[in-house]
Order: C-alpha cells, then sequence, then structure tokens
C-alpha cells in the first residue's frame, strides 16, 4: 500500500464507484481498490476469502461517513451544519463522533489542525468537491479574496451528541476525516470477518491496520507525488497507522496564485513551511492525519512538535532534503515503531 499524495478523479460524490481487484502476486492476501471521499481507497486482506465481507464493510462506512461529513455534499449532515448559520443541533451518533475526534484533535495541536478553518477554504476556492476543481480550472474574472482565519476551535462546544455552534462558523473536519474512515472500516472489517487474519485501509494513503499483519509486517510505499512511480521508502507496518500530508498535491489557482488545501488556521492562508511532505506513525490513523497536517503547518516548528509528541515521522523540505524522526527507519523495508495511545479518541484507540 502506499503513504502519500493521491489523484482526484472521481464520480458524483454521493455514487459508490467498484471495487476492482488488484494483482499483488501474493496469493496469501487480496487486494481491491475504489473511489471514495474524493480519493483513492484500497483494502487488502488476509486469508483472502475475507475480501467480500471486508469490501461489503468498507464501502458501507465510507458512504456512511461521506453523508455524515462531506462539506461537498449538499444532503450531508456537515452541509445543512454549515447552512443553518448557527445554533444548537442534536447530530447523529456518526457526527458527533467526527466532529469530537475534530476537535480533540485541534485541542492537542495547540490549533495548528482547526475544524473551524471551512470558511477559509471557502474564500480561497476550494468550495467543492476537488475533482471539480482541477477539471474545471480557474474561472475567470474571478479574484483573490482577502484571507480569512479560522474563527477558532474553542468556539464550538460538544456535549455528547449536542453541538453549539455560533453563527459565521463553517467546520471542515479534512485534518482527520480521512483517518477517521481508515480506523472505522479496519474496525468494522475485523468485526465482519470475527478477527480472523488481518486487514490493511488506505484511504488516499492514510493508512490503518488491525488484526494479525502478514509476517515482518503490511508493506507500506511512503509517496510524496501524486502517481509516483518509483516510492520514496518502503517501510512495515504491524499494527497502528502511517499517515501523509502533502502540499504538493490538491493544488489549484486563483487570482493568479497557486494554493493548496493545507490552510494555516491563524492566518487563513495555505501553509508556507518548508515540508513538502510529512508522514506520521500513530496508534491510531485519525491520529496520524492530525498530526501529519499539523507538522506541515507548524513548519520550522515541526520536528519539536513531533518529538514532543513522540511520534515517528519522515520529513521532507522543498529542497528535497528528508529528515526522519522518533525512530522512523532510514532502510527501506524496516518496521515502522507504533507508539501507544490515542489523543483524538476518548478512551484511547478503538
Amino acid at each position: 500500500m502506499t503513504s502519500g499524495a493521491a489523484g482526484t478523479t472521481r464520480p458524483v460524490p454521493w455514487q459508490r464507484a467498484p471495487w476492482q481487484r488488484v494483482a499483488t502476486g501474493d496469493d496469501a492476501v487480496a487486494v481491491t481498490a475504489t473511489r471514495a471521499l474524493g480519493t483513492s481507497a484500497r483494502v487488502a486482506v488476509w486469508p483472502p476469502e475475507n475480501l467480500g465481507a471486508a469490501c461489503a464493510v468498507t464501502g458501507d462506512v465510507l458512504a456512511a461517513l461521506d453523508l455524515q461529513a462531506s462539506r461537498f455534499r449538499p444532503d450531508s449532515e456537515l452541509s445543512w451544519l454549515n447552512e443553518a448559520g448557527g445554533g444548537l443541533f442534536m447530530l447523529g451518533d456518526g457526527l458527533a463522533e467526527a466532529v469530537g475526534v475534530a476537535l480533540a484533535a485541534a485541542r492537542w495541536t495547540g490549533g495548528l489542525t482547526d475544524p473551524t478553518v471551512g470558511a477559509a477554504l471557502v474564500s480561497l476556492g476550494y468550495d467543492r468537491d476537488f475533482a471539480a476543481i482541477s477539471q474545471g480550472g480557474e474561472p475567470l474574472g474571478i479574484p483573490a479574496l482577502a484571507p480569512v482565519p479560522a474563527p477558532g476551535w474553542p468556539l464550538v462546544r460538544l456535549d455528547g451528541p449536542l453541538l453549539r455552534l455560533p453563527p459565521g462558523i463553517r467546520l471542515d473536519l479534512g485534518a482527520t476525516a480521512k483517518g477517521l474512515g481508515s480506523d472505522r472500516a479496519a474496525r468494522a472489517v475485523m468485526s465482519a470477518t470475527g478477527a480472523e487474519g488481518g486487514v490493511l485501509v488506505s484511504l488516499g494513503g492514510d493508512i490503518a491496520v488491525a488484526g494479525t499483519p502478514p509476517r515482518d509486517g503490511w508493506p507500506v510505499a511512503v509517496a510524496e507525488e501524486p502517481d509516483q512511480a518509483v516510492p520514496s521508502q518502503l517501510v512495515r507496518l504491524a499494527a497502528g497507522a502511517v499517515a501523509t500530508s502533502s502540499v504538493s498535491c490538491r493544488r489549484w489557482r486563483r487570482g493568479g496564485a497557486v494554493l493548496h488545501h493545507i490552510v494555516d488556521p491563524r492566518t487563513g492562508h495555505p501553509a508556507d513551511g518548508p515540508w513538502r511532505t510529512v508522514t506520521v506513525a500513530a496508534a491510531t490513523c485519525a491520529d496520524a492525519n492530525a498530526a501529519s497536517t499539523a507538522a506541515i503547518v507548524a513548519g520550522a516548528r515541526a520536528q519539536d512538535w513531533l518529538t514532543t509528541a513522540g511520534l515517528p515521522a519522515r520529513l521532507t523540505g522543498h529542497d528535497g532534503r528528508v529528515r526522519r524522526l522518533g525512530g522512523w527507519p532510514a532502510d527501506d523495508g524496516a518496521p515502522v515503531p507504533v507508539p501507544r495511545g490515542s489523543h483524538v479518541y476518548p478512551g484511547g484507540p478503538r
């Protein structure tokens, strides 16, 4: 599997794309791929006879998350919240968990990730599914808008399923949603298969594994560019998760400027630090997703933040130099150490 930047071609967001079997040359493991949540999705399982059940439950999990937390579906629960103009809301269990994870990540990262960046992304032109932006190009006559700093996650209050959202705040759960989806799907596959064997779930390169891994761990190719033919590194993941954030993908033009999707909540501008790509290992994919995004936003402080958090990480600068932290292996094929404990799920990893 690959942890890294992903492409964007996709059918209408709420239509399920079919699963396609992927040849691996290994009869002991079955792999399949599709498109979901605006990105690539892969599932790998052993024993191979678990593949049918794994595809079915993963499809259900991702369809449910899309309906709960998509910013681009007009019929999603999140879109309804964002259009309501603030107030007190009773959320469904799925969206309540997703918002809770996003707020916990914001607290943990000191606001380097912040779910109140929705208006900032809209002002930058990221106001629809990225496939529509990348295919449509820059509309003529659309000027660059003034940056919109995030109002701040502490203004959002969540008490169980009860959400208090101030007027003017638009939520975006992009810093944690893919990781949450991978975590949910991996758990669902193990439940559906009676905890037999093991599973790897990847959403756009944000990877969660569960159950018993293949011998030496699941192979994970670390990539830094969309559709990179030769991975930058191959590592092994026996447990936990790996996620990658990159400013090399999901780029578009607005007012003559090239923008990307990782926004600094403090300024409303795309993050402009020294890192092109950051890959992080953590106990859960939501943790890894939040940490890799936070590191991009942290810029020059990223290494100190990751070290304090105790997270193994691989950072690639715009100059091409690679920094490894927290025991991230230098050699191809080496195992990635995964710390215990979650900062974003109540009670730890699920």
